[in-house]
């Protein structure tokens, strides 16, 4: 296996529990793999299939993943196509008979064709050896991305009696796991959980003041790289878009409402960096494999913290630093429940709204993100994280210092208490304050011998010292569309026992994005090597000969050479066939293909420059 990973992928070493994963499929045993986008989940399939002597059946929902994923199968050697509707039905019969002399190794296809009479009885023609589902959470109503053509998966089952079946997807939650494995009724399935922290990516929570001009600068900070934008609404896309048009930024929206080839183009222009940033609806991603993806922005609230992790998920796919912003204002809230109100079914709107509710916990605590993620999937941040800080989180990025806050804790709890438990953060901080707005006037809390107690103090001061309660249990927010603050028992001890109350806040002003810009952390290789202090100069050389090299072909830069590859060739330098075979993603066909129209660049600047070879013997 490992000889195949390099003939064919041109990687040294599996990634986390690939190996494990191959040698059970290998075994002809079923399996449900959860693993976090970037993490090799295609490899598990695409592996054994080189060594099954029949076809193995790829479902995959998006017809731009399934060309992709076969543009990078065919350009390292393995003989695989897709069946969808973008083809003529003479291509589809001309696919057929390839299949049929048993020339193709791996074939996708979309669910929607499983429905299709026809085509499974030609299925059952062919020596399928294993069958893949990809995505495979769409199968889930508890899903995020639920996707009713799913269930048409049940007849695999029946038609294909005796094959394997490997189910695969990004994210899922226990109840997701689940369900999965008995729509599908996976037998005696082994469940393989990777760890859902992407070490490779930071993470930001932004005030959504003044956003546009902080987008704008956060922008030009990633001039020439990939970035993805999502906005909660088709209009929205298209007003940002322009909006950054205006500033001479490479943008194009992406929506569900556009037509098809204007939203095939867009993407094909992303995908082929004709296009360095995309402002979309959650329409646009799922059936993105550009693996160079370096920021991913959320301009208003996501719906959940399953989407949000499979969205920003997409940035840093080839394991380079990469950054996830998140602008939020509680006003996003007022817009996701107004739609929820509209849901009629009572289980359903509570089920939408408490995720709505863990997503606005995620935007607003005073806490280590990157831990809340791993907990919110199940993982103990603690074994992950070493008990240390993630240090790639706005959180625990931004400088520090402790401070005494016994006397302003005790107001705030007892301000708490004295409105009975019975109203939300902002209404705790205008009595705070002492501000009589009506609702206050109304309920005659403005005579309450709290009102006012705190009104030295800001109201975003406030704010933040409310979110460290929460986050040291002192305090409780409840959730539902309206969420309450509540005195935790160890808060209620706390203001019998008065004693000191220390908590650590943030030494800069919350909104400065410049001042919380994460520090990129140097990645390496699994061998130890540094590829961060590249040749920037030759790596963009190395870009330009990648991009015309693509376009000749008509496939994405990324198919030809990802930018870790680059980025090691900048760095080692090598000016040998046989230096150039020891860089990731170099297998023995793309050697052949693409070795010495690289190696003559490489050569040229290493002269220039009077640089060795760091790979030669």
């Amino acid at each position: 296996m490992q000889k195949l990973l390099k003939t064919y992928f041109g990687y040294d070493s599996f990634r986390p529990l690939q190996e494990e994963i191959i040698s059970h499929i290998l075994d002809k045993k079923e399996a449900l793999v959860i693993m976090a986008t970037g993490g090799g989940k295609s490899l598990c399939y695409q592996l054994p299939a080189l060594k099954f002597k029949g076809l193995t059946l790829v479902i995959s929902p998006l017809i731009a993943l399934m060309k992709d994923q076969v543009d990078g199968l065919n350009a390292n050697g393995i003989a695989a196509e897709f069946i969808n509707s973008t083809l003529s039905y003479d291509q589809i019969r001309e696919i057929q008979t390839r299949l049929k002399r048993e020339q193709i190794k791996i074939l996708y296809v979309a669910p929607e064709r499983l429905a299709i009479g026809d085509f499974l009885d030609f299925l059952g023609t062919l020596n399928v050896d294993l069958i893949a589902i990809d995505e495979a959470h769409c199968i889930s109503e508890w899903g995020h991305d639920f996707r009713p053509e799913y269930r048409n998966l049940k007849s695999l089952r029946k038609n294909f009696p005796g094959v394997p079946l490997i189910a695969l997807t990004a994210t899922a939650t226990n109840q997701v796991r689940s369900d999965i494995i008995e729509q599908l009724n996976l037998q005696e399935a082994r469940v393989f959980l990777s760890s859902f922290n992407r070490s490779n990516l930071s993470y930001q929570v932004r005030p959504k003041k003044n956003a546009l001009n902080e987008l704008k600068t956060l922008l030009k900070k990633y001039a020439g790289e990939s970035a993805i934008i999502y906005c909660f609404s088709r209009k929205s896309t298209e007003e940002l878009a322009a909006a950054l048009q205006d500033e001479n930024l490479r943008a194009l929206p992406y929506h569900a409402g556009l037509d098809v080839e204007k939203r095939r183009k867009t993407q094909e222009q992303f995908i082929r960096d004709e296009v360095s940033i995309i402002v979309a609806t959650v329409a646009f991603g799922m059936g993105i494999d550009k693996p160079n993806v370096r920021l991913v922005v959320h301009y208003d609230l996501p719906k959940s913290v399953e989407g949000y992790y499979q969205e920003t998920g997409r940035a840093g796919r080839d394991g380079l630093p990469s950054d996830c912003v998140l602008f939020y204002s509680y006003g996003d809230k007022i817009k996701h429940n107004f739609f929820i109100n509209q849901i009629d079914d009572s289980d359903q709107r509570e089920a939408v709204a408490e995720k709505l509710a863990r997503i606005i916990e995620y935007a607003e605590m005073q806490s280590c993100r990157r831990a809340y993620l791993l907990e919110y999937f199940g993982e103990n941040p603690d074994i992950i994280l070493g008990g240390q800080s993630c240090q790639s989180c706005d959180f625990c990025l931004t400088p520090k210092e402790n401070f005494d806050a016994t006397e302003i804790t005790w107001k705030i709890l007892s301000t708490v208490i004295r409105i009975e438990e019975r109203f939300g953060l902002n209404y705790v901080i205008d009595i705070l304050r002492g501000h009589e707005t009506p609702k206050v006037r109304e309920r005659q809390h403005a005579g309450l011998p709290v009102f006012g107690i705190a009104k030295e103090q800001k109201q975003t001061d406030l704010l933040e010292i409310i979110e460290l309660l929460i986050a040291q249990k002192i305090l409780i927010k409840t959730s539902g569309e309206y969420p309450l603050l509540k005195v935790t028992d160890e808060g209620k001890t706390l203001l019998k026992t008065r004693q000191k109350i220390t908590l650590t806040k943030s030494t800069i002003p919350k909104d400065d994005l410049q001042a919380a810009t994460t520090t990129r952390a140097k990645i390496k290789k699994e061998a130890g090597h540094v590829v961060s202090d590249y040749h920037q100069d030759l790596f963009e050389e190395l870009r330009v000969l990648r991009k015309s090299i693509a376009d000749k072909k008509r496939v994405p830069p990324f198919i030809i050479f990802g930018d870790v590859s680059l980025r090691e060739m900048a760095f080692y330098l090598p000016q040998s066939n046989e230096s150039f075979s020891f860089i990731t993603g170099v297998g023995r066909v793309k050697l052949a293909e693409y070795g010495e129209d690289f190696l003559s660049v490489i050569r040229n600047y290493a002269q220039s420059e009077n640089l060795a070879d760091r790979l030669a013997k």
